[in-house]
């Protein structure tokens, strides 16, 4: 008789014990859950308040930059304290600021210029940009000729508003041919990694490339301040003048600490009296800038966050914000 009852009672113990243990798989579960969203949540505040710190840090370099025109009757050159990245402490963390001048690069909307309607060599003239740019890829590519004369048609082509395709351009038909189709832009780039889109660009040269070239939305003037410029933009300013790299690193390096007063003061350097040079290419010249790119890079607590900011500066005075990336490049 008191068999049954053992074995109802090893069942009974048994379902206990399954019992306990699905609870405590269950417990177990729900902990690390709760882990796993209190942590989340701690990184969305955590990531909203570095948002907040790198937005804090864009209105203070917009205050900043209304103030630098006061400094040198509106000329912007490297000396100023604008070009020294700043790194300000917060709590449980850091915020490092890097302005740079954004009219130190090729506009790569400029190329959207139409040429000289006096040019001998017809629908497919090149513009004075596009020999600039051109001798500049050229220069990239060790004198490969067809990857620059491919590249810099495939650019116009795909901001042009036709559908004729230049000698070695490229319009709709090349790119709705591709795995990915997609259509010709048609319009003004908005942004730099556009060019990873064109035809005959090439990932052995694009990275060097993009160390020389910039996108001004909006905007497809070409001019560059010349009081910005590095020694390392030697290849972009040979390729805007016709100098040689060397004479144009020897007039970099020489340039008076302050910079150029006036674009004069900088065509009257040696290496630059010996150029003839239209009017139209000496206009892609000045002492100033109207555009700034502000790289934001906020450390707090746990969390890292990049905001790179295009700011334009309308009549030295009014400072907005055209562009926001979230994220490094």
């Amino acid at each position: 008789m008191n068999a049954p009852h053992q074995q109802q009672r090893g069942m009974a113990l048994l379902i206990v014990l399954f019992i306990v243990a699905l609870v405590s798989v269950l417990a177990t579960e729900m902990g690390s859950r709760l882990q796993l969203q209190v942590q989340r949540v701690a990184n969305i505040k955590d990531n909203n308040q570095a948002y907040w710190y790198s937005i804090g840090a864009e209105a203070f370099a917009m205050l900043s930059i209304k103030d630098l025109y006061e400094l040198d009757d509106g000329m912007i050159h490297a000396n100023q304290p604008w070009a020294v990245p700043l790194v300000y402490p917060i709590e449980n963390g850091q915020i490092t600021a890097t302005i740079a001048d954004a009219q130190a690069c090729f506009n790569i909307n400029a190329l959207s210029k139409k040429p000289d309607s006096n040019n001998e060599l017809g629908a497919d003239r090149p513009s004075l940009e596009m020999d600039a740019f051109n001798a500049l890829i050229r220069e990239l590519t060790n004198g490969d000729t067809y990857a620059a004369d491919v590249f810099m048609d495939s650019i116009v082509d795909y901001l042009d508003e036709d559908t004729i395709a230049r000698t070695n351009g490229a319009e709709d038909n090349t790119y709705l041919g591709k795995s990915h189709p997609y259509l010709s832009a048609n319009t003004l780039l908005s942004e730099v990694s556009e060019l990873r889109l064109i035809n005959g660009v090439n990932i052995e040269w694009f990275e060097a490339l993009l160390e020389y070239v910039c996108v001004l939305p909006n905007n497809p003037n070409l001019l560059v301040n010349v009081n910005s410029l590095t020694t390392d933009d030697a290849i972009l300013l040979a390729a805007l003048t016709g100098l040689s790299t060397s004479d144009a690193q020897s007039l970099i390096e020489s340039r008076p600490e302050n910079g150029y007063e006036n674009p004069a003061d900088f065509f009257g350097e040696s290496e630059m009296t010996g150029l003839s040079l239209p009017k139209s290419q000496m206009a892609w010249f000045d002492t100033t800038t109207e555009y700034f790119t502000l790289t934001t890079i906020t450390q707090y607590n746990n969390t890292q966050f990049a905001l790179t900011s295009l700011l334009h500066v309308a009549k030295q005075e009014d400072v907005s914000v055209l562009q926001r990336t979230f994220g490094r490049r």
